[in-house]
């Protein structure tokens, strides 16, 4: 499956690489007509510039002389001033050409002679102007010389040849830029075409790589499943045997409560009863009555501590009858509503609302409850924060508590339910013994999770009613 995923792959990644190859081939060729298509512009640009250019100077010439004539026939020296602003634009216009036709050294000759002749004329005329302003007389071999000697129609003849060179120039460079552009546009749509034949060629493959890669997808999600479900069944089997292991120490615990209690309550009897008839043959003195006392309470002490071990161990009698397990917590935070409201503890109910009731002794449940609730708040600093939620999970009734004190170490949390343990300074150890007594004498189960400076969580589930 794996050799087949791979040869798809590498279909798809060569048919898409085909095809990225010949569509950035086609981008180059596009770029490059576009920097083409930008130099045939530059060069209409350049062309139409210099065409303008010479007839500019034609212009400018013919208006000097304009400007020359108006000065003669009225004696205004603004005419004057035109001339010489004629003279200055035509020489500014044949620097400009200069430049623009640097590369073209047939234009460089056509404009030293455009230059020399230009230079003639504006001479002659200059000459004209001069004479009459020194005497208002005209030389009339000059005058005929400016207007017959045929220079005008020389410049005139040479700007028209020049532009015409230019033209020409235009149209072949237009003819090579037409068949390089055809030849690109054959290009481009043989790119084009190629490359949206590997891009159907690429998205077949991929959509049959995508099918093989979903129903593999879906074997693996229904073999995740099946493994989740092993895993939930391990950990419910797992939970069934740690209570099981917590029935056969309590059974255990129970028969070593029985023995000891037989072995010392035999013993002790004795004392009790040896201490009463040494009280009664002798008087004795303060010291002896204070030793006889002392016996006895001691004795007292020992007794009730064997009672209080069998009681954790034995299995209570029940008086069952079905309760709603939401109203029964509530009636038991009532009981440590003192308790609460001292250390400002804020109290979360998440409750079920539709669970259903259970069958259980209520009282006893009653006293289970309040004994969780205060050990979570002597746990807690002031204005902690204690949970209690209800659900129905697996057909059966769970009661969580949960407080954010400052919880017990995985050792001390393994030993919580011993009897005698304890850690608090002035417990006896004996509470969470008998309320797992009780619990498991309904044949439900509790258990702890704790975690240092977090909090503790305890679970206690019962079956329903």
């Amino acid at each position: 499956m794996v050799k087949i995923f791979d040869k798809i792959a590498n279909r798809t990644r060569i048919g898409f690489l085909g095809a990225f190859l010949l569509l950035l081939l086609s981008y180059i060729l596009t770029f490059i007509s576009t920097n083409r298509v930008i130099e045939q512009n530059n060069t209409i640009n350049h062309t139409n510039r210099i065409i303008h250019d010479l007839d500019n100077i034609l212009g400018f010439i013919t208006h000097a002389e304009s400007s020359f004539r108006g000065y003669i026939l009225s004696d205004n020296e603004d005419f004057y001033d035109d001339f010489k602003e004629s003279v200055a634009k035509t020489d500014s216009s044949l620097k400009v050409l200069n430049e623009l036709t640097r590369d073209n050294s047939i234009h460089q000759q056509n404009l030293e002679i455009l230059s020399q002749l230009k230079v003639e004329k504006f001479s002659l005329i200059q000459k004209l102007i001069d004479q009459y302003a020194a005497s208002h007389v005209i030389d009339r071999s000059l005058l005929k010389e400016n207007f017959e000697g045929g220079i005008a129609d020389k410049i005139e003849s040479k700007v028209v040849a020049m532009q015409s060179t230019e033209r020409d120039l235009w149209h072949k460079r237009s003819e090579q830029f037409t068949q390089y552009s055809g030849f690109i546009r054959f290009l481009n749509i043989a790119s084009f075409i190629i490359a949206l034949l590997l891009t159907i060629y690429s998205l077949f493959v991929f959509n049959k790589e995508n099918k093989a890669k979903n129903e593999q997808e879906e074997k693996t999600v229904e073999f995740r499943q099946q493994l989740e479900n092993r895993v939930d069944q391990l950990a419910d089997l797992n939970k069934e045997l740690i209570e099981l292991r917590s029935l056969e120490k309590y059974a255990v615990t129970g028969r070593i409560a029985r023995v000891i209690a037989h072995e010392v309550r035999n013993p002790l009897t004795n004392i009790n009863l040896s201490v009463e008839q040494l009280r009664s043959e002798e008087p004795g003195s303060e010291n002896s009555k204070l030793f006889f006392d002392m016996i006895a309470r001691n004795s007292d002490r020992i007794n009730v501590l064997v009672s209080d071990l069998l009681n954790a161990s034995r299995t209570t009698e029940l008086n069952f009858e079905a309760v709603a397990i939401n109203e029964l917590l509530d009636e038991s935070l009532a009981a440590a509503h003192d308790r609460i409201e001292l250390n400002q503890i804020n109290v979360v109910k998440q409750y079920d609302p539709e669970i259903c009731s259970i069958s259980i002794d209520k009282e006893k449940v009653k006293v289970v409850f309040l004994n969780l609730i205060v050990n979570s708040i002597e746990a807690m600093e002031e204005k902690g924060e204690l949970i209690i939620k209800t659900e129905s999970k697996n057909s059966r009734c769970v009661i969580t508590v949960i407080d954010n004190g400052k919880g017990m170490s995985p050792e001390n949390a393994a030993r919580l339910f011993e009897p005698y343990f304890t850690t608090k300074e002035k417990g006896n150890g004996l509470g969470l013994a008998n309320s797992q007594n009780v619990i498991i004498s309904h044949g439900g189960s509790i258990s702890a999770q704790s975690e240092l400076n977090v909090g503790t969580t305890f679970t206690i589930s019962f079956n329903f009613a």
